[in-house]
């Protein structure tokens, strides 16, 4: 079925949960929490995992202790041969956070909308790129890896929808400060697979398939779909969230991400190799959504939690 379908063999899913998946939560969440949550994630087989944020703890609360993750011994065990962990930066200052806490691999984001971009991060989208050229400039040269994440690429909570040339404009911009990986985000739940298509075909002809990545939003149910459709265009990382969890901050009536689930069963469907193993992640989000207090909002996850339930 892979085959017939013109999808990749194999997908690297690039879990957010830690990150974009905690970060809009209302309540505060143990330390202790996260570390079992990622261990449980490492556990499963994910191995491309977004830790945290180093930003100002005023304006994301629950990324306050990001510093303090990377350095647990416990996570370093996990970063020496068996994940490679991702933390996202807005600035110089939040370089100079992730070199002293030890992270590797780093990510810096802009927008596609410019108001989307200054709500978010305080910059238009030019000051952005030139402030996050230097960030990528000095991070390579500590031998970090960098990242890029494109916000509002299919549409904007303030600007309403965004056509496929800024986003992709957004996109190949990204790329020209030197990120290894350009994720193509829709922020707000508002893109279609006819969408995807615009934007994603053009930019995998500029950039490559192993340098284009997709970040859906499920706030409309296309998450899927979308996701489905960057597949059979070529793209071979999808960022999702644990038990689909998420929320931006800064783009009012988003909701969750894509959910890990839903996108590892039906990969595993189409015969696409993850390397995740689906039970086991399904006991980690369970776990978490529980110790939390909170309802997951991933359909296969709340369907293997019903069959469990009923076989007890």
């Amino acid at each position: 079925m892979a085959a017939r379908l013109k999808v990749p063999r194999a997908v690297t899913v690039f879990e957010v949960g830690p990150r974009d998946g905690l970060q809009n939560e209302s309540r505060e969440i143990p330390f202790g929490l996260k570390v079992s949550f990622v261990q449980g994630l490492v556990r499963a087989g994910l191995r491309e995992i977004e830790l945290g944020a180093f930003v100002r703890p005023d304006r994301v609360p629950r990324m306050a202790d990001t510093d303090r993750l990377f350095a647990d011994r416990r996570i370093r065990a996990l970063a020496s041969g068996r994940a490679r962990f991702w933390s996202l930066v807005p600035n110089a200052r939040g370089l100079e956070r992730a070199a002293a806490a030890g992270a590797r691999r780093i990510a810096v984001f802009t927008a596609a909308s410019e108001t989307f971009a200054r709500k978010n991060i305080g910059m238009g989208i030019d000051e952005s790129l030139a402030v996050f050229a230097g960030v990528a400039r000095d991070a390579r040269a500590l031998g970090i890896e960098v990242r890029g994440y494109v916000s509002t690429v299919f549409g904007c909570p303030y600007e309403g929808k965004v056509s496929p040339r800024r986003g992709l404009r957004a996109v190949e911009r990204l790329s020209e400060i030197g990120v290894s990986q350009a994720s193509i985000g829709d922020t707000i739940g508002v893109a279609t697979p006819a969408g995807v298509d615009a934007v994603m075909r053009p930019a995998l002809r500029a950039l490559g398939a192993r340098r284009v990545a997709g970040h859906f939003h499920d706030t409309r149910g296309t998450a899927l779909a979308n996701a489905l459709r960057a597949l059979e265009l070529g793209v071979t990382t999808l960022d999702s969230s644990a038990g689909g969890l998420g929320g931006c901050p800064y783009a009012p009536g988003a909701t969750g991400n894509l959910a890990t689930e839903d996108l590892v069963y039906m990969l595993e469907g189409l015969g696409v190799r993850t390397g995740v193993d689906l039970d086991e992640l399904c006991r980690v989000s369970l776990d978490l959504s529980r110790r939390m207090g909170r309802a997951v909002t991933s359909r296969y996850l709340q369907a293997w939690a019903s069959a469990a339930k009923r076989k007890r």
